[in-house]
């Protein structure tokens, strides 16, 4: 590799400790297809001297096989690593890159430019502390520039160089740089950008990367390395915020030893100081800070530490520890900022893991308010947010959470979705402010429960969940199974999914999200029914596995049994008593379960009644006797 420092060659120990210590800058690249991201970075690392001898060799090779400049080196194939993005000449996937200069560490990461990689983007951009917006000189600004710039301001990247490129395609036209800069100023101004630094270069030709260029004489700023080793890192910023330390895990290696382990988020702690546990709101002080190499007289943002506390004091992995005179806030419903990253739409009221911090939670999005244009920052109505979607949501958690306002503090306002079943992350999220009727409402205690309710009617309260498609002969066989436990003295209600929908549910239609919400509100009236004491029988097609997980969630363990009316499509179409399947293939309705909308088979349910070996009767006695086996009923 091509020296960086002289030191390299004369004191290799010192050049360590030096670089040892250098401030390290992450920033991204950005904005439209073929604006010169990859270039730039390429060149970036080409005059920063870090490519070694046989990489330059096969960038030249790969140039001519691959390459769009003619017989010069294609400074893009140095990150398009992807065999899919060097054919197509884009980038698709975020590719990130080291290099170093006398001054500074850098990642940097190149960001894909197509709108149906926005996710990736995202991605890219939520660790960066600057960002460089791509601008083609002969285009101007495009639709994908203003994308961007609405998601960096979104993920609130606070440093912005819109770096107007291809300048040797314009003759290096001063006018066509005013032109550009002024357009995008008036953009910039609507989305709260306030300073951006506007540099006019040439990242294939190297006008304005290291050095001023020549080429242009009218150009009075800085070059674009210059300015990157001016930008303020972020965890300069983050020493003077706030202090936040989320627990990551607690630290007791014996009986002498008790501290808490974790990563600091921003802010500055000491020995003495006093410190607030939230969301619980316990208080102490701070005893020692303990690291690997010894105790800490401070510590500040971006360092590992375990602190232990002058008093006992129940902390678990997911709390804030925060300095007395400035705590986190707490709650449990929230106004965020969501950006939806799976192929499978969000629907409200379906429940996801919430990931912020340390703490994972269960979170469902209880309204769209509004989904973004982010072409025209156009608000528009949304039931729910298709891939790459931004909206501005209502979210609800499970419990409430120490947080702050994603623009006060990313690590304790940033979040991602999780989808419960798969386990892949489907959406990135910015918590903005606390709802207000999350701090108005609390739960009341009452003195009878739901064990004295059951207790009052000798048995076991629980739910009984029928699932199946229409014409399974669900609604058959819980009617059967409740007269049954009605004769044997028990007491019960029978949800019947046609009879919720002509009162409860009267205002819900037919597609995922309204079907999503149909379970919903069926599984909080089971609950309440459970805590009334009342065996609860539910027969509803409830088609997709995530709700019916969520209505077991909202009951004790051993309090729900998924009891799966297993009838083919063919067979359930044959009786067809309603004629809706009759109706569904003359196209007459729209999102039929079974023929245009998906129905998701159970994987592990309690029971599982087979209909065309058991007629109701059978199936409803079959029920009773795995009830009286699992302790449900008495014999």
């Amino acid at each position: 590799m091509a020296h960086v420092s002289d030191l390299i060659s004369t004191d290799i120990e010192q050049y360590l400790k030096a670089h040892e210590n250098k401030g390290l800058l992450r920033f991204i690249t950005c904005g439209s297809v073929d604006d010169g991201k990859s270039t730039l970075i390429g060149r970036l690392l080409y005059e920063s001297k870090m490519l070694f001898e046989d990489q330059l060799s096969a960038i030249e090779a790969d140039s001519k096989k691959y390459g769009t400049q003619g017989d010069e080196i294609d400074f893009a194939l140095l990150v398009d690593g992807l065999a899919a993005e060097r054919e197509q000449g884009i980038t698709i996937d975020v590719a990130y890159r080291f290099f170093s200069t006398d001054q500074r560490k850098y990642i940097v990461a190149d960001t894909p430019g197509h709108e149906q990689y926005t996710r990736n983007m995202v991605t890219g951009a939520s660790t960066a502390d600057a960002a460089i917006l791509m601008v083609d000189a002969r285009k101007g600004i495009l639709i994908q520039t203003r994308r961007h710039s609405y998601l960096m301001s979104l993920i609130g990247i606070r440093n912005i160089v819109v770096a107007i490129n291809k300048m040797d395609l314009v003759d290096y036209s001063e006018a066509v740089f005013n032109r550009i800069r002024e357009e995008y100023r008036a953009f910039a101004r609507q989305i709260g950008f306030e300073d951006v630094t506007f540099i006019p270069m040439s990242a294939f030709k190297g006008d304005n990367i290291t050095t001023l260029s020549e080429r242009m004489p009218w150009y009075q700023g800085t070059a674009l390395m210059p300015h990157l080793e001016a930008v303020e890192l972020d965890d300069e910023r983050l020493q003077r915020s706030a202090f936040r330390m989320p627990v990551q895990w607690v630290n007791r290696p014996n009986l002498d030893f008790r501290g808490f382990a974790g990563s600091i988020a921003s802010g500055v702690i000491r020995p003495g100081d006093a410190i607030r546990v939230q969301p619980s709101g316990k208080t102490s002080t701070v005893a020692r800070i303990v690291t690997h190499d010894g105790d800490l007289e401070q510590a500040v943002a971006g360092q590992s530490i375990t602190l232990t506390l002058a008093d006992e004091v129940d902390i678990s992995r997911g709390d804030v520890i925060s300095r007395i005179d400035a705590p986190a806030e707490t709650a449990d419903q929230f106004e965020a900022s969501l950006v939806w990253m799976h192929e499978e739409a969000l629907l409200p009221g379906r429940r996801y893991l919430m990931k912020i911090g340390t703490n994972t939670v269960t979170a469902q999005v209880s309204e769209i308010k509004y989904q973004v244009n982010v072409n025209t920052l156009e608000h528009l109505a949304a039931k729910q947010l298709e891939l790459n979607a931004i909206g501005v949501c209502n979210l609800s958690l499970d419990r409430a959470i120490a947080f702050d306002a994603y623009a006060d503090n990313q690590d304790t306002g940033g979040f991602i979705l999780i989808d419960r079943l798969t386990n892949n992350t489907v959406g990135a999220g910015m918590l903005r402010f606390a709802l207000r009727r999350s701090q108005n409402i609390h739960m009341q205690h009452v003195d009878v429960d739901k064990a004295a309710r059951a207790q009052a009617k000798s048995q076991k309260a629980c739910v009984l969940w029928f699932t199946g498609l229409s014409g399974s002969g669900k609604s058959t066989i819980a009617n059967l199974v409740e007269k049954k436990l009605h004769a044997r003295g028990q007491h019960t209600y029978l949800l019947d999914g046609d009879n919720v929908r002509h009162g409860l549910n009267r205002d819900l239609g037919f597609t995922d999200a309204d079907r999503v919400e149909n379970i919903r509100r069926v599984g909080e009236v089971a609950k309440l029914m459970v805590d009334a004491g009342l065996i609860v029988l539910s027969a509803f097609i409830s088609p997709f596995c995530s709700e019916r997980s969520m209505a077991r969630d909202l009951v004790a363990d051993g309090e729900f049994l998924e009891i799966f009316v297993d009838t083919p499509l063919s067979v359930a179409e044959e009786r067809d008593p309603k004629g809706l399947y009759k109706k569904a293939r003359r196209g007459e309705l729209k999102n039929f379960t079974g023929i245009d909308s998906a129905y998701e088979v159970p994987e592990a349910a309690e029971i599982r009644i087979d209909t065309t070996v058991l007629d109701a009767d059978a199936a409803a006695e079959r029920i009773i006797g795995e009830l009286i086996e699992c302790g449900i009923l008495q014999n």
